[in-house]
C-alpha cells in the first residue's frame, strides 16, 4: 500500500468515528444533545444553535467521508507496474510460440511397397 492511501484511509476512519459520534448524540425528537443542554423544548435561544450545528456537522462529514473515499479511488485506480514479477509468471504471460519447422526425421517412403 502507498502512503498517500493509508493516509486518507486513516482520514476516513477519523471522519467516520466523528460522524457515529454526531448521530449518538442526537435524538430524533430534538432531545439528544441539545435537549441535554438546553431544555427538552426547541424554542429556547441556545437549543436552536446546537441543533443547527449538529446537523451541519453531519452532513459535513458525510461530505467529507463521501470526497475521501472518491479521491482514495482515483489516486490508486491506475497503481504502477511492479517491477517484483516472478520469471514464472512472466513466462506464463507471454504467448508460447508454434513450431512450424519440419520435423527432424521423416518416414521412409517406399514407393515398390505400394506397387
Amino acid at each position: 500500500m502507498s502512503t498517500i492511501f493509508t493516509l486518507l484511509m486513516v482520514l476516513i476512519v477519523i471522519a467516520a468515528v466523528l460522524l457515529i459520534i454526531i448521530i449518538l448524540a442526537q435524538n430524533p425528537k430534538g432531545g439528544g444533545l441539545s435537549g441535554t443542554f438546553g431544555g427538552a423544548s426547541s424554542a429556547q435561544f441556545g437549543v436552536q444553535r446546537t441543533n443547527d450545528f449538529m446537523e451541519k456537522a453531519t452532513w459535513t462529514l458525510g461530505i467529507t467521508i463521501v470526497v475521501l473515499i472518491i479521491l482514495s479511488v482515483v489516486l490508486t485506480a491506475n497503481p504502477t507496474p511492479s517491477t517484483s514479477v516472478a520469471p514464472a509468471q512472466r513466462e506464463a504471460s507471454t504467448p508460447a510460440k508454434k513450431d512450424t519447422s519440419a520435423p527432424a526425421t521423416t518416414p521412409a517412403q517406399d514407393s515398390d511397397a505400394t506397387k
